[in-house]
This record gives structure tokens, sequence and C-alpha cells, in this order.
């Protein structure tokens, strides 16, 4: 057995470096560390391990940034994947705090903006929705919300989907009748609109109930969000019997059907959740290195929804430490609950509850409930996981047989990891967009969509060859720029185009002029009489082939086709709409909103103001002498 401890160390650096010449060299990458470690106090902070590109690797938090970042350089004890990241290594940047908890929440805000590829990470990029009661109004408001909180009022979530907000909105609607309408349209009603009439909002726009009453009203669905339905419930009954008595039964079957709704939403998300109030609840399922988090969200003993995530980068990390990392960086954007219920303990819990009562500025507590009906609602939330786990697995097998069989399809080296579908879109050549969309074994990653305007005086309206050598042109001019040595994983490995021969051919003289010559490309096109299932698909050198029409790799390549034809047709849209609404006026230096909406005020509109004379110019409110001058100069230069 050898003892030598240099020995030892060049024993490891043989067996972990990645082969090759050109692959970063574990030596390096600890002299790299052993230089920072000579700076860095004996205090809390957060590192962050940067490649030769001065791209974040991993970051990661300390109590002792010293000590921490010292056990980097003990090649020995370190793990496959962390030995391959310090070879990677060439700097660090170091960010002390005043505390470990600080340190903690620096963390997970760092990860969730460089998303290094040696932590573990939140794969779900989507926003949760929130139901938002508008407090700003003499009438408040209650409608979905999402992103940042900028309304002044009560948010209350986070829902697991939009179906879930929009089935509690229903019943608040139904139970409170409080508007969801703008305040725009709020302010110019002069009748009742349908809501009122199918008996969901109490009208106040145009009297129908005083500021009082509808006051009542919020404080009456802001106890149901709360999780005070019985006391709501209670109220509804003494009010229907008051009716009652009153012989007015109009008015008493209006609460009657009030009480029906709350009855029903009681059965329906109601759960067996005494003394537990708010909280989320966790747990964790593995299988075959694959994990899923399922969780639970609890509001006022009420459930609303459930979701599945998928943690990425979680080879030779424990489990419990990816539950760990994902808790903080789910409650970066996320309001936590006073409680977070787990099925197993995770590292630095006492750490883990201090950080997130810093960000609440309140105190959170987790929790591995031991006995009662807490145990049996994380072993549900278990058993989820155990099941979306299954089905996920499902999927991504058939999803690579899928890929497999179209890698032999169309010949290609290995099975894609990203797909790259482009089309475009106009309507005569106006308001001309190119799209791309990206795919891959995981689905389509819609954070990786692009749009482009067609833009070049070259590019001819309605040259659907010119518009696809447009967009595939600055496309990888843009590659070639951000990303010369393919590191990131932004270059495809199979491109789709939607179109036949000559869309095949316009891509191959672009990429052909761009030196590119090692990503393949392959063509689209509808059939006869454009039927699906028909379609051809054409590859260089001119050849093509067809599929069954019951194949699996021709029901996925459809499916990628028709996603970019809706992202393209979307975008398409979206450029028509704003066009529609643009006025000349728009372009006129020293017009803002104020002076441009005196304009249109005074001439009625834009093409009025481009015909005006100067003297009629000169009349309008707000406009002066000099503006009237600049205004006029603008639409009739002088050569």
């Amino acid at each position: 057995m050898n003892d030598n401890p240099t020995d030892r160390f060049n024993e490891e650096k043989s067996a972990y470096t990645v082969r090759g010449s050109d692959q970063p060299d574990l030596e390096v990458g600890v002299a790299a560390i052993r230089q920072t470690v000579k700076q860095l106090p004996v205090r809390p902070g957060v590192y962050r391990m940067l490649d030769a590109k001065g791209d974040v690797l991993y970051v990661g938090k300390a109590r002792s940034l010293r000590n921490r970042v010292t056990n980097y350089t003990q090649v020995a004890r370190l793990t496959r994947r962390l030995q391959r990241m310090v070879s990677q290594t060439r700097s660090m940047q170091i960010v002390t705090t005043n505390t470990e908890a600080e340190a903690l929440l620096l963390e997970a805000q760092l990860i969730k903006r460089y998303r290094p590829p040696y932590n573990v990470l939140l794969r779900d990029d989507k926003s949760f929705p929130f139901i938002l009661l508008r407090e700003d109004h003499d009438f408040p408001q209650v409608r979905k919300h999402r992103g940042a909180r900028r309304h002044k009022g009560q948010y209350y979530g986070p829902f697991a989907s939009a179906g879930s907000v929009t089935r509690t909105l229903n019943a608040l609607q139904k139970l409170f009748l409080l508007r969801s309408c703008n305040d725009t349209f709020f302010a110019t009603r002069k009748r009742p609109c349908l809501l009122h009439q199918i008996k969901r909002c109490s009208a106040p726009c145009v009297g129908r109930i005083d500021e009082a009453d509808y006051a009542e009203l919020v404080d009456d669905a802001k106890a149901f969000l709360a999780g005070k339905s019985t006391q709501v419930q209670q109220k509804l009954a003494g009010h229907m019997q008051l009716a009652s008595d009153a012989m007015d039964f109009e008015l008493a079957a209006v609460f009657r059907d009030r009480l029906r709704a709350l009855t029903f939403i009681q059965a329906t998300q109601t759960i067996a959740a005494e003394g537990l109030g708010d909280a989320d609840i966790f747990a964790l399922a593995c299988k075959g290195g694959t994990m899923c988090i399922q969780a639970f969200f609890i509001r006022g003993g009420n459930n609303w929804g459930h979701r599945s995530f998928f943690p990425a980068h979680t080879a030779d990390v424990p489990e419990a430490e990816v539950l760990a990392a994902f808790l903080m960086q789910f409650y970066e954007e996320v309001p936590p609950p006073r409680q977070i219920l787990l099925d197993r303990e995770v590292p630095e819990a006492d750490l883990v509850a201090e950080a997130l009562s810093e960000r609440a500025e309140r105190k959170i507590v987790l929790r591995v409930p031991k006995r009662g009906d807490h145990v049996k609602m994380v072993g549900a939330a278990r058993r989820n996981a155990e099941e979306e786990l299954d089905r996920h697995m499902a999927e991504s097998s058939t999803q690579a047989k899928t890929l497999k069989a179209l890698t032999e399809l169309f010949e290609l080296s290995e099975p894609p990891q990203r797909i790259e579908v482009y089309d475009n879109s106009h309507v005569m050549g106006t308001n001309a967009v190119g799209a791309m969309i990206v795919a891959g074994p995981e689905g389509f990653r819609k954070n990786a969509y692009r749009k482009f305007n067609i833009k070049r005086e070259e590019t001819a309206p309605g040259d659907d060859f010119a518009m696809m050598r447009e967009v595939l042109g600055r496309r990888f001019a843009r590659l070639e720029k951000e990303d010369p040595d393919r590191s990131r994983g932004d270059w495809p490995d199979l491109l789709l185009i939607d179109g036949g021969k000559g869309q095949l051919n316009a891509v191959l003289e672009t990429l052909e002029c761009a030196g590119i010559h090692d990503v393949p490309v392959v063509g689209i096109s509808k059939g006869p009489d454009r039927n699906a299932g028909r379609e051809h698909f054409h590859m260089p050198g001119g050849r093509e082939a067809m599929l069954p029409p019951n194949s699996p790799v021709l029901f996925y390549l459809q499916r990628l086709r028709d996603e970019a034809h809706r992202f393209a047709i979307g975008a398409h849209r979206q450029k028509r709409a704003k066009n529609m609404s643009a006025s000349p006026l728009d372009e006129v230096p020293g017009i803002g909103p104020n002076r441009k909406r005196a304009l249109l005020m005074h001439f009625g509109t834009g093409k009025a103001v481009k015909g005006a004379a100067l003297e009629d110019l000169e009349k309008a409110p707000g406009i002066s002498k000099a503006m009237a001058r600049g205004i006029y100069d603008f639409f009739h230069p002088r050569g």
C-alpha cells in the first residue's frame, strides 16, 4: 500500500481525470482552489467555482469559507462528480455574509440565477399562480395572478395549477359575488354585465350594492380563503333563515344557492388536516437514479392542489441533500407557509428553517410527522411521488425508444439531445416572423423558444426561402459568437424545417456559407392534398422517406412540427395586433403619451394629425408653436 500523499494524489488524478489532450486537468483545478484558500476568512459566505471561460460550475455556502473550500483540495475524499468539477475549476469568487442563514439564502438565489451544472437544480421554471384580492379600490377585485407582487392587496397561494385557481375563483364568484373585471371596464359600465345576470357578481359598477355591503362580502371571502369556511357557512345559513322568516323567498334562494356552492367546495377541497392550518407537504421517491418530489399545498385545511418535480443533476447526491436543496430553491419565489411537512429528515434542518423564517419574516417550522393524521398525509404524498415517478420513467422509456428510431431513420450518430424546429408565418408577406422551438428527451423546452422578426431589406416579402435563410443565418451567427466551442449545449443535434426541398436547400446553403457541415437537417412537407399522415421527409442528397400512418416516430415528428406552427402563428398574430394598434405619432420625436393623447383627442385620428396644417397643429391644446413646427416638419420633410 502506498502511503505517500503525492503518489496517492497522482493516482487519484489519473483515475478520475477525463481522458484527452484538451480535457481539464485535475491538478490545475486543485492549484487554483489552493490559491483561493490562502485569502479566505474563517467566516460564513458563498463561493462560486468558475471554469476557464468564467462560467459558474458550482455555487456553495459555508459556515467557515476557509474550512469548506479546503475540503476540495483533498481529492481522495471527493466523489467522482466533485472531482470532475474540481478538474474544470480555474478560479473562484467569494462573497462573505453575516450569518450562515444569510449565506444559505444567497446560495439559493445564485443557483437560480446561474443554474450551475454541478448543483441540484429545480427544473420546473414555471411560476405558480395565486389569487389576488386587490385592496387599492373601493370595490376590491379578485383575479388570478402570476409574477411579481406589485399590486396592493392580499395574495393567496400558491396553487398547483391554473385549473385549481380557476375552480377556486369560480367558487368565490358564486359564493361572494365579487367583481373580476378590470378597473377600466368597471368605470365605463352603464348596466350590469352577464356575470351579474348569472349570479356571479353583485354589480357594484352600477350601484346594485353599496360599499359597506360589498366590504362585508370581501371579509367573508378572506375568511373562506383563510380556511374559516365553517364560519362563513353558519353566516350564510343565518341569512337564509332570516330571509325565509321575512317571507323573502327569492333572497332566501340566493343564500341557498351560495350554501350549495360552499358545501360542494368543502366536499372537494377539505381534507383531514385538523390543526394543520397552512402547510406544504413534500415527499421524495427515487428509482434508478431518477428522483421525483411531490408537493401538496394546504391552506386553511383546504387542498389547493399538488405538483410533481424532477430535480436535475442529482447523480451521486444523497436523497436528503436533494430535498434540502430543492426546498431552498422552491421558496426562492414562493412564500413559505408556517409549517413544512417532510417525509424524511434533511441536513441542517434548523438552518433551513432559520433561513426561511428570515425570508418570510415569521417563524417557519420543518417537521417530519411521527404519528396521527399528518403521517397519513405525508404517506399520501409519498405514494403520489412513487406513482408519478413510475409514469415519468415509463414515458421516458417510450421517448427514448422513439428517439432511437428517429436516429435510425435520419442516420444520426446518436439520439439527439436538442432538436430545433423552424417555421415561418406571414400574410401576403406582411408582419413576417420566423419561429424556433426546441425539444429534447424531456419534452419541449419552452424557455428556449425564439422568434425572429424578418427585417433584412434583401428578404423579399412573402419569399419563404429568403425568410428561412435570414432566420437560420441570424441563429447560427449568434451561436458562433456566444458558444464557439459548443460547450454550453445550445447547438442543435438535429434541425427540422417545416417545408420541402426548397426550404431544405435554403437552409443547407445558409449553413454552407457559415462553414457548418455537421448539423443534420431534415425538411418535413405535407403529402398529397396536404394530408396529415402522408408527410414526406427530405434529407440532404435528395433522399426522401415516408413512415406508416401509425408510426410512433411519425406522431412525434408531427407533434414537433405542429408546435412550431402554433408558436409561429402566435408570434405573427402578436406582431399584427401590435402594428394594427400603432399610430403615426409613435415615431415623432418629443411626443410622449400625454401629448399623443392630446393630439388624438383634438384631431380624432393619427392620420388626421399627419395631414393637419401647421396652423391647426398650433391650436391643439398643450402643443407649443415649436412642437407644432416639429410635428409638421416630421410629416412634411422639406427637400
